[in-house]
């Protein structure tokens, strides 16, 4: 039962399915032990970027409430060992929202320091913050992961992430996608080269919508293009990239 003085914003429900699909008031389920449930929470941390503030009061709420804290590889900090009667008190107190709203959606963007970094061949933190900004939770057929990268070193994996925004050796961008580490890894394709930033984002936006569009609920982004062929969805992206531009010259 989700208790009433829970904040609204917190509380993770799905419509379509008619159940509480990651846990009561923002909290996963992590282990039973004699009978007693300990949880975990994940604020969302925009591209893992956090003020020295920020850092300070999650330490100290977790600290409050006995958690456990553990860095997790999607950029985000997990706070666990935590009893579900104080999770409301929890995120009332953090003042973030949770980094995942609902299972089937764009659980996280991550970015490397490419700013800060001497290896980059491009300043992508911007660029990796609006994607961050503009689809972050985006409900679509399944759970899928972007990574934006300064570099072809592509620092957080990002060859395996459902799609990658990678800067090529001569500063140019190019999008891969339909990456997995997970249960079924599958090696990414490289869609388009030669991209400009904002034709780089543009592509983002226009895969996200073909796969929202046209995939099978549940369905990951890579399977879809294997279902469909790599050539087919590249010509389609294009084909629909192509047209945007046309209407915004006109």
């Amino acid at each position: 039962m989700l208790q009433k003085n829970c904040p609204k914003r917190y509380i993770i429900y799905s419509e379509k399915k008619g159940e509480d699909i990651v846990g009561n008031f923002g909290g996963n389920l992590q282990k039973i032990k004699n009978g007693k449930k300990t949880y975990g929470i994940t604020p969302h941390i925009p591209g893992g970027f956090v003020t020295p503030n920020t850092l300070i009061k999650i330490a100290e709420v977790a600290k409050k409430y006995k958690g456990v804290l553990k860095i997790t590889s999607g950029q985000r900090i997990l706070i666990t060992n935590l009893k579900e009667e104080d999770l409301p008190s929890i995120w009332n107190e953090l003042g973030m929202e949770p980094a995942v709203k609902t299972q089937n959606s764009i659980k996280n963007v991550e970015i490397c320091p490419a700013n800060f970094c001497k290896r980059s061949k491009y300043p992508t933190i911007g660029l990796g913050m609006k994607i961050s900004n503009d689809f972050h939770g985006m409900e679509l057929p399944c759970r899928t992961k972007i990574a934006v990268v300064g570099c072809r070193n592509a620092c957080t994996s990002a060859y395996s992430k459902d799609i990658g925004v990678i800067v090529d050796m001569d500063g140019k961008f190019f999008i891969t996608v339909g990456g997995s580490a997970g249960f079924n890894p599958r090696n990414a394709d490289i869609l388009v080269k030669n991209l400009s930033e904002n034709e780089a984002y543009l592509l983002v936006k226009i895969v996200l919508e073909y796969y929202n569009e046209n995939a099978q609920m549940g369905e990951k982004l890579g399977h879809f293009i294997d279902r469909i062929t790599i050539d087919k969805f590249r010509n389609d992206i294009i084909k629909e990239k192509n047209s945007k531009e046309e209407k915004n010259d006109n």
